[in-house]
């Protein structure tokens, strides 16, 4: 079965534009009473490797149950660059016990030449609070300087993915793809914001989280259970960090190239929150990723 997943973003056109590429300038070529739902997706095999080509007849969208197989448009997604914000949990707890693997990652992160300097961000939690170690220009000292004294067990992870997103917001274009690297063992012991918030942040700004699982052996577990959730609802990854540290940025950047946007209108125009899903019409192998739903508003038709 393939996962539940989807981004979508609703766009209820009193004045409507036709959705192109991400760099794309709107054209005003929709009635004025469409909603369109847009969907921003990529694929994997059974092998969780990323899927360069996928042809609109490969997938159906699930929106409410209702299966949706007639598109406006399907289009290889263009984004102009790639915005990429890095959260390390920094705690006793996480980091004391890969602090090799989580610097080897991050000197292959900051080593890749397709994420431009200005936007990679860096932010770690160890204390009461999340640090933003750097925004743009992180290339410097960036794989040292979070993990060098863990401190006690407090850890803010819904606070750090809020700030995070934030951070990623500010500074990405609107023709930017965004990525949220999470290095966490999914633990949270003393945020001001709850998962419900963090997640809010996260798809409010369509960001999609790569979750890096610490639990040794990616043990099963109430944090390995968050991460992945927080993976599947925003659109991202799951991955297990001691078995390759750098897989998590390799899927980001297969990702960024491989992804699709798909149009179509909404099947049910009850207002409410949609849950959506992409699913497999031949290769049951394939699995979707994307964001798992959108709101919507029936009173603005």
């Amino acid at each position: 079965m393939a996962r539940q997943c989807v981004q979508a973003l609703v766009f209820l056109a009193s004045v409507a534009f036709a959705l192109g590429a991400e760099n794309d300038a709107p054209r005003t070529d929709y009635h004025a009473d469409v909603a369109e739902v847009r969907l921003t997706f990529f694929a994997t095999d059974q092998n969780h490797h990323t899927v360069a080509a996928v042809d609109e007849k490969d997938f159906a969208v699930v929106d409410q149950d209702l299966v949706v197989r007639t598109f406006n448009s399907f289009r290889r997604a263009v984004w102009t660059d790639l915005n990429v914000a890095v959260i390390l949990d920094s705690s006793e707890s996480a980091a004391g016990q890969f602090k090799q693997e989580i610097a080897e990652a991050m000197q292959w992160m900051t080593q890749s030449h397709e994420i431009p300097e200005q936007s990679f961000s860096l932010i770690s939690f160890r204390a009461s609070k999340p640090t933003l170690i750097c925004s743009g220009n992180c290339r410097a000292g960036a794989t040292a300087a979070p993990l060098s004294t863990p401190v006690g067990a407090l850890t803010p992870l819904f606070d750090a993915v809020v700030l995070a997103a934030g951070v990623i917001a500010q500074h990405a274009s609107p023709h930017s793809k965004k990525a949220l690297i999470l290095f966490s063992d999914g633990e949270d012991t003393v945020s001001r914001n709850g998962e419900a918030d963090a997640l809010a942040a996260a798809l409010a700004n369509d960001i999609p989280i790569y979750a890096v699982d610490l639990n040794r052996g990616g043990r099963s577990s109430a944090g390995t259970a968050l991460l992945q959730k927080l993976a599947g609802a925003t659109g991202g990854r799951y991955f297990v960090l001691e078995h390759d540290p750098g897989r998590a940025f390799d899927a980001v950047l297969a990702d960024f190239h491989a992804a699709y946007t798909v149009t179509y209108r909404v099947p049910d125009r009850t207002a409410g929150f949609h849950s959506v899903r992409i699913l497999p019409t031949h290769n049951l192998n394939l699995h979707f990723h994307c964001r798992g739903g959108y709101e919507y508003s029936a009173n603005r038709n």
